[in-house]
């Protein structure tokens, strides 16, 4: 039997914090090739440290990559590796990074991206009667819960709105003394299954140097109260933590260097369900870890949405090069309006899940990924122009007349 009454932790951290610095770089890279070439295959992995910023990985985009073509640049289109030098300083000088240890402009900068495996290529690509395959082995999870409006965990939901909150006073300059790095923690007690009030809460945030540390703690103390739902701070300032190790004047990329895909829980759902181990950034949608994991999410949220469950899990697993997956299991914690089993069975058909499929119905071909790599992939408004398509609720109806 699932406990109605306990204590759940989720952590979230900054567009600041160097691992989430080297997921928007590497996004803004899949966005820069998506751009050229709404099939090009991207995977880019970024390290950033103390003013330097390293590029790596494997790309196939003809329009401005073509080893054929550009043996001479080893590749690349003439000007091409300076546009995308200059769309990764962008993305930096976004985020706010200008300081001596950390400059957007001043940083190193080097690229080691190189063309994709043909081997890869021909195991994934459609080619005759093989439809496009998935671009690698794995597991991908979806998860929703009616606990907040946006389908998410409140934990989770709560500890990225405390880091938006204080990253949108920093950007408008209300709040100058931030710089960009930062954490957050929200600890929440649940009755009968329900988020109530937070127990503790702790959020440690690069500042100014010199700035009063009483000063910060009441200013993000306010951020956190007009965060959270009327009375549901501690009752005790003794379990509000704000830089509770002291000064943080030294952070981002000059204090710690930054990997991506290192935050995938603070990606996805805070720990509140599994994860397959895919991380997301820097990927192109024909990735399975990225554009299944979306569609395992589309999925789990309609569920939850058409009434058909207070919340859902939902796995699917690939095979690399194989075009539909291994398995797929519903598991809706007991809270259930029809069974797991009869989802299991109408799901197929209402959506499709080869990654051809998925890319189709959700849009992916885009160069929509550097939104998402701060403050989570999921409990977002759907864009305009196709950004956050998987938090869309337009299965609803048919889910319900399937089932």
């Amino acid at each position: 039997m699932p406990r109605s009454h306990f204590i759940f932790t989720s952590e979230s951290v900054s567009e600041g914090h160097p691992d989430k610095v080297a997921d928007q770089i590497s996004d803004a890279v899949v966005d820069y090739f998506l751009g050229h070439d709404p099939e090009a295959r991207v995977a880019c992995e970024t390290m950033v440290t103390t003013n330097r910023i390293v590029l790596a990985g494997e790309i196939r985009c003809s329009p401005v990559y073509d080893e054929a073509r550009w043996p001479e640049t080893h590749g690349w289109a003439p000007g091409v590796r300076d546009e995308l030098e200059a769309a990764v300083r962008r993305t930096v000088r976004r985020i706010g990074y200008a300081q001596k240890g950390f400059h957007w402009e001043q940083a190193d900068f080097a690229n080691h991206i190189h063309g994709q495996s043909a081997h890869i290529a021909r195991g994934v690509d459609a080619a005759g009667n093989k439809d496009e395959g998935a671009g690698d082995q794995g597991i991908m999870f979806g998860y929703a819960t009616d606990e907040t409006p946006a389908f998410m965990p409140a934990t989770l939901h709560y500890s990225h709105k405390i880091l938006e909150r204080l990253a949108e006073l920093r950007h408008s300059g209300e709040a100058p003394f931030l710089e960009p790095d930062a954490k957050s923690q929200v600890t929440l007690a649940y009755e009968n299954e329900r988020p109530v009030r937070a127990v503790k809460l702790v959020v440690s945030t690069q500042h100014a140097p010199g700035y009063d540390q009483a000063k910060l703690k009441a200013f993000v103390t306010d951020v956190m109260a007009d965060v959270l739902p009327a009375g549901w701070m501690p009752a005790s300032a003794d379990d509000v933590f704000v830089n509770p190790t002291g000064l943080f004047e030294i952070g981002g990329p000059d204090g710690d260097a930054g990997l991506t895909g290192r935050k995938i829980i603070v990606d996805t759902y805070g720990g509140a369900a599994p994860h397959g181990g895919g991380a997301f950034s820097g990927k192109d949608p024909t990735k399975v870890d990225r554009s299944a994991a979306y569609m395992a999410r589309y999925i789990a949220k309609n569920i939850v949405a058409a009434g058909l469950a207070r919340r859902c899990t939902l796995q699917l697993s690939y095979a690399i090069g194989v075009s539909e997956p291994l398995s797929l299991h519903i598991d809706l914690h007991g809270t259930g309006t029809v069974s797991e089993e009869r989802l299991e069975q109408v799901v197929p058909e209402v959506v499709g899940l080869s990654p051809r499929r998925i890319r189709e119905q959700l849009g992916l071909n885009r160069p929509i990924y550097e939104r998402t790599a701060a403050y989570g992939h999921f409990g977002r408004e759907p864009d305009a122009d196709g950004g956050f398509s998987w938090e869309r609720t337009d299965l609803v109806d048919a889910l319900r007349a399937a089932v």
